[in-house]
């Protein structure tokens, strides 16, 4: 009898997920796992893909988004499974959907407005009633998530502008401990927003203190990624050693001409410190940030792209020196009289950009906003824009390598395990695309635009896109922290 397989994917060239050159291989896919892999001539299925000429690789891990909300409100995740992303990692830079065991405060206080500018979807009174919904109505892709500090602080405390009581962070361990016990990955933090910023470290160290127990991960959104970027890595060290967990540094960047080039001292610390406690990062391909619109950040971009305002929507899209003059008015009062609202940076420089995403520890995330009318490319580009221009055009590091940053390399950091490989017995997470064609078509002008070469998708053994399209299959499933994953550099 010749073997039979769900799908048989065949003449693929592989890049397991490992770093390890590529070969020439057919996959059979039984079931949510790869079942073989070799030379499958023979074999049969239900569906066959030929993948002449196409990479097959593990599907892609977005080790940082902001995708709590969307993974319910519109499961198709088309703006990730377009790159051939299968996993993302939510919850991050301390805003979480959950828990929230008493009605969010209105208007929502930014950034949480990032996620639910309404507050309407702040509802979920704790961690395992949220991951429980996800459960529940699964989206195209897989999910683990972690609980944010900030939604901690705002749940907990009646004025932000202060450093929380005992009694507070007790409420706050509490509340992480649920969320440990539920099924999140971490804890994060956002300390250069508004609502963190007069946490001390010794609060974010004693609300961290509970997942220690779990094996949880605390990634941070450090309090400066400009001037004071070296002591804020500082401070993110100690938080991680003290509570005794591993450390990750979200979307490493250097803000403001006053730091470019400084991503050589940064990364000779990280590398460092390494050696000392467990360290890991990532950053998304792009010299702009984007977030909330403050005065601060304004101030120091040369160039700000509004992306949505709430009292002001029409301007969505415009840079800040359009709506001035729109407005005929100067930067405060035009800042003054957007809020809330979101914004683009253009404050860093393409060398420390480079950089950072050559460091071979850095694995790559998003960061984008889903919820923003006119968001920056990342949410749509970033994964094929590592592998198209970065890597085939510009020749930063072999297609192994940006293959293994956004799979096998996440998945060991996170303890997805069976995920990020290509391997037999692993999940079928698969992405296929084509290495002379794949690139971002997102622009800051039209930004929500399809990337080109991402062929076909499988998301636990399921095809979620193909022939350019959703398949509205909606196989994801909620992964847990298991530091038995593996893979290899």
């Amino acid at each position: 009898m010749p073997q039979a397989f769900d799908i048989l994917i065949r003449n693929a060239l592989v890049i397991d997920g490992t770093g390890a050159e590529r070969y020439a291989a057919d996959v059979g896919v039984s079931g949510d796992r790869i079942a073989a892999i070799g030379n499958l001539a023979g074999a049969r299925a239900e569906t066959e893909i030929d993948a002449t000429g196409l990479i097959l690789a593990p599907g892609f891990i977005d080790s940082h988004t902001h995708d709590d909300r969307i993974l319910l409100s519109a499961g198709d995740m088309t703006a990730k499974v377009s790159q051939g992303v299968t996993t993302v990692v939510g919850g991050n830079c301390g805003i979480s959907l959950a828990p929230m065991p008493e009605p969010v405060r209105k208007p929502v206080t930014p950034p949480l407005d990032l996620l639910d500018e309404t507050g309407d979807w702040y509802r979920y009174r704790t961690f395992a009633d949220y991951l429980g919904a996800l459960e529940e109505q699964p989206a195209a892709t897989n999910s683990a998530m972690l609980v944010g500090h900030t939604t901690l602080r705002a749940i907990a405390m009646d004025d932000l502008n202060r450093e929380a009581a005992p009694s507070e962070i007790a409420a706050m361990q509490a509340l992480v401990e649920e969320a440990m016990q539920a099924g999140a990955i971490g804890v994060s933090t956002g300390l250069a927003y508004p609502p963190a910023q007069a946490a001390t470290t010794e609060e974010v160290i004693e609300v961290c203190r509970p997942m220690a127990a779990h094996d949880g991960l605390y990634a941070t959104h450090m309090r400066d990624e400009g001037d004071h970027t070296m002591e804020s890595l500082e401070e993110s060290f100690r938080i991680a050693s003290e509570v005794g967990v591993q450390l990750l540094i979200s979307h490493h960047k250097l803000a403001g001409v006053n730091n470019h080039g400084r991503s050589v001292e940064t990364l000779a610390l990280i590398d460092k410190q390494m050696k000392e406690q467990p360290v890991c990062l990532d950053c998304y391909p792009y010299t702009a940030s984007s977030t909330i619109l403050t005065a601060d950040h304004a101030r120091n971009s040369p160039k700000t792209v509004i992306t949505w305002s709430r009292p002001l929507p029409q301007y969505a899209g415009q840079t800040l020196d359009d709506v001035m003059e729109a407005m005929g008015c100067g930067f405060e009062e035009a800042v003054q009289r957007l809020q809330p609202a979101g914004a683009v940076y253009f404050r860093m420089h393409e060398d420390d950009v480079q950089r950072i995403l050559k460091y071979v520890p850095t694995m790559i995330g998003s960061d984008g906003l889903p919820h923003d009318e006119n968001p920056h490319p990342r949410l749509w580009g970033t994964f094929p824009r590592v592998l198209g221009h970065y890597s085939r055009d510009i020749g930063l590091f072999p297609l192994e390598t940006a293959v293994f940053k956004m799979t096998g390399l996440a998945a060991l950091e996170f303890g997805f395990a069976d995920r990020g490989v290509v391997r037999e017995g692993a999940y079928a997470d698969i992405t296929l695309f084509n290495p002379d064609t794949v690139i971002d078509c997102a622009t800051f002008e039209n930004p929500k635009t399809l990337a080109r070469g991402i062929e076909a998708v499988l998301v636990n053994g399921t095809i979620v896109w193909r022939e350019g399209q959703s398949t509205g299959a909606r196989p994801g499933r909620v992964l847990r922290r298991s530091r038995k994953a593996e893979a290899t550099a």
